[in-house]
């Protein structure tokens, strides 16, 4: 085990391919990408990022179905679930004998990314499994939850469905414009973004899955955007409402407007990692925080 502290030591890399069973360990201070590389030069490839909690996967099945869905949208090659599956094993099991993780309430966590790049012209396609600790910004967020913006997507993305090549829910390497957007909200003392349409329809966040709760006496009724309307279908958003559903409470499925949400009992943004951020303010007006209904739906999540 590395003597540095966990969020210095190097990620675990696995290569996942044909002719390696349960992968291939990769030596993470080496070269590992080409420069011709077109998921670095180009962004064109897919990936998923995944919690683990005490060296199992949450959500799995999810994030390799997305996984399969994104590969197809982009034409690209992608190993079989098994291959991902016993990869991401191998990388987990290396992971906690290096100490790679964050101890937390939940357990010792790490963050698990699986991605599928177009590489180069000569070697083609390639897929890697990476596991690295869960940055403390994001166990800040969980905790005290973010400051969001409304922000207009600049398009419609429900009419980007009709253009195959617009990749309409892939989720690609082309994360500019994501990380832009976050720059952009820090910079006005915000932590986050919430996009919207142009007829101000609320669609998603940054990197997230936006959910609202709104309590009529003893019942809840969780609320999302609507879906297939050119957003990323969000797996921890699909999974707390699958949870709830089984419990027989209401689920609403959009569409919402900033009334929605600054008229509900609690909003947060709902991610795989991050699991729940409360959104304490939304365009610096206040929100009201439940920790008690952000602890049942983060329950839902470990079910």
């Amino acid at each position: 085990m590395s003597e540095l502290p966990a969020d210095r030591r190097p990620p675990v890399v696995v290569r996942v391919d044909e002719t390696h069973p349960d992968g291939e360990v990769l030596d993470a201070a080496a070269p590992l990408i080409g420069i011709e590389d077109e998921g670095y030069t180009r962004g064109d490839g897919v990936f998923e990022t995944m919690l683990a909690v005490d060296g199992a996967v949450r959500k799995l099945p999810r994030h390799l179905a997305r996984l399969a869905h994104s590969a197809r949208l982009l034409q690209l090659p992608s190993p079989d679930e098994d291959r991902w599956r016993a990869a991401v094993a191998t990388a987990l099991r290396l992971a906690a004998r290096e100490g790679i993780g964050t101890a937390t309430d939940l357990g010792e966590e790490t963050v698990v990314k699986l991605l599928v790049s177009r590489g180069d012209p000569v070697s083609g396609a390639y897929s890697l499994v990476i596991v690295s600790p869960v940055p403390a910004t994001t166990l800040a967020a969980r905790e005290h939850g973010v400051r969001a913006l409304l922000l207009p997507r600049g398009h419609d993305p429900a009419e980007d469905a009709a253009y195959p090549w617009l990749l309409t829910g892939a989720k690609t390497l082309s994360y500019a414009v994501n990380m832009a957007v976050l720059r952009h909200v820090r910079s006005l003392g915000a932590q986050d973004a919430i996009w919207t349409a142009s007829d101000r329809r609320i669609l998603e966040g940054a990197t997230s899955s936006v959910i609202a709760a709104r309590r009529t006496g003893d019942r809840i009724t969780l609320l999302t955007p609507e879906p297939n309307h050119g957003i990323l279908p969000g797996t921890t958003q699909g999974a707390i409402f699958a949870a709830a559903r089984e419990r027989g409470w209401e689920l609403g499925y959009g569409p919402l407007y900033p009334v929605d949400l600054l008229e509900s009992d609690g909003v947060w943004l709902a991610s795989s990692v991050r699991l729940l951020a409360p959104v304490t303010h939304l365009d610096h007006q206040v929100l009201p925080v439940d920790r008690e209904l952000t602890r049942l739906l983060t329950s839902f999540l470990t079910a």
